[in-house]
């Protein structure tokens, strides 16, 4: 599971996925980027390397997409490489926005996925925006690890963001919550900021993970990053 990316992390999420594909002229498009540092909820997922990202999203009229999205990635062996597959409905109600589906995070290159080793799981999501202001929530449904402590059922993401047009640049910022169900030892929290201008992406984080408790000197310093990405119809 991605929270052990730290012992050995946003570049997909299930709001940004939703607009993009609701966005688009064609009902089949495609996205590929590359990041200096793969960051997800606060935590590297390439142990502080770069990454190669790619997917494809089909959208229906009634608001419904699906979707598949790829990135290396460098937290243990032999995980290799991240394949996440995800379904959901985009609404609006009024002026604002919703957003509610389930994504699998898969990882295929797991020699064996019913030990602690296992690292695969899924979550149901919802997400909401309305002008400026974003909120939402993942609630992890599975796992294929027999280890109870953080690979477990329960666990719970929320966050809160808002995005700006700052002079022509666009001004993110994201304060999120990670608990996990049988590991209160390890929830955290953490802080970003981003800065964008036409396809690239300037973005630093902080958390408050304790050091002690994840196993890492570094968890707790600030990561910053630059991304590069582009969407297009097919």
């Amino acid at each position: 599971m991605k929270v052990k990316s730290l012992l050995a992390t946003s570049v997909l999420a299930a709001s940004a996925v939703a607009s993009s594909v609701a966005m688009a002229d064609s009902p089949f498009t495609a996205n590929i980027g590359v990041t200096s540092n793969y960051m997800w909820r606060g935590l590297t997922q390439t142990s502080d390397q770069s990454a190669i990202q790619g997917g494809l999203d089909y959208a229906f009229s009634n608001g419904a997409y699906v979707g598949t999205w790829a990135s290396n990635v460098s937290w243990t062996d032999p995980i290799g490489y991240e394949l996440d597959l995800y379904g959901g409905y985009g609404f609006d109600v009024g002026k604002t926005s919703w957003d509610v589906g389930y994504i699998y995070y898969g990882y295929p290159l797991t020699e064996d996925t019913t030990t602690t080793d296992a690292a695969d799981f899924g979550e149901v999501y919802v997400n909401f925006s309305w002008t400026w202001l974003g909120l939402g929530a993942a609630y992890q449904t599975n796992a294929k690890t027999s280890d109870p402590a953080v690979e477990d059922s329960g666990n719970l993401y929320y966050y809160v963001s808002g995005s700006w047009d700052v002079g022509g640049l666009g001004l993110g910022a994201t304060v999120g919550r990670y608990t996990f169900k049988n590991a209160s030892d390890l929830d955290y929290s953490y802080v970003e900021a981003s800065l964008s201008k036409d396809d690239f992406t300037f973005s630093i984080s902080k958390t408050n993970a304790d050091e002690t408790d994840w196993g890492d000197s570094t968890i707790s310093d600030p990561r910053v990053w630059i991304s590069w990405s582009k969407s297009f119809d097919l």
